[in-house]
């Protein structure tokens, strides 16, 4: 927004009026007054539609809890473009936390608007929802899983490593059981494309090595900045429509 010769008012929930119980209604309509467009990252799946029905501004979802983070999706569809020349015809590989990872359920149902076939290569208690698969069925993606990184990755166009977000087990055991079940090295590198891309939202942790860092394909820094633009360009869709003219 600074980029674009705005401001931005930070509210922290620790510190606002929403530590003291305030709404997420209430705290939406008092923010509107503030400004021309609410960008809300929230703990609790479908906070964001709530703000939607109440704000008199434009409401950008940046991610709720274990739902949705369609503007990742949409910088991750931008650099897919960007990096190999088109989305479609691609195979698709998503790695790691697939039950919890915002990012990779709003990917997938973008990516449903293009000709690709998705592979999912998660842990058994990580997968992803039943629900989204059968979505994406209905809508003719073909879809398949794999138990390891090396079955996958010699037909894979774009690798998209989560890592395993340790603030959704409420179990520290189990959080360790899966930890670090699939890191992308140089070995494992060494079997996929020379013209694939790696991808990864970050943080990471431990899942990609940062010798990976140094390879061509490894394309989630450029990533970063992908992003920098696209929100930049959404910013001006929803807030500069508003003021033109």
């Amino acid at each position: 927004m600074l980029r674009l010769g705005g401001s931005v008012v930070s509210i922290n929930q620790i510190t606002s009026s929403i530590a003291k119980g305030e709404s997420i209604g209430d705290t939406v309509r008092t923010l509107s007054s503030y400004g021309d467009a609410i960008v809300m990252r929230h703990p609790e799946p479908g906070s964001i539609d709530l703000a939607a029905k109440v704000s008199p501004v434009p409401i950008i979802n940046a991610g709720d809890g274990t739902g949705e983070h369609p503007t990742q999706a949409f910088l991750d569809t931008f650099t897919i473009r960007e990096e190999l020349g088109t989305v479609n015809g691609l195979t698709i590989t998503l790695v790691g936390d697939l039950k919890n990872g915002r990012t990779v359920h709003s990917l997938v149902k973008l990516l449903s608007q293009y000709d690709v076939k998705l592979v999912y290569v998660s842990p058994p208690s990580l997968r992803m929802p039943d629900d989204i698969q059968a979505e994406l069925r209905r809508r003719g993606i073909p879809q398949s899983e794999a138990s390891s990184l090396d079955e996958a990755v010699a037909n894979t166009d774009v690798l998209y490593v989560t890592r395993v977000q340790k603030e959704r087990f409420a179990d520290l055991a189990e959080y360790e059981r899966v930890v670090g079940t699939y890191v992308v090295t140089n070995k494992v590198l060494r079997k996929a494309k020379s013209h694939m891309i790696v991808m990864h939202p970050l943080p990471r942790i431990n899942e990609i090595d940062p010798e990976v860092d140094f390879d061509q394909r490894a394309a989630y820094f450029r990533q970063m900045r992908y992003g920098l633009y696209v929100r930049m360009a959404l910013l001006m869709m929803v807030v500069g429509h508003s003021h033109a003219g």
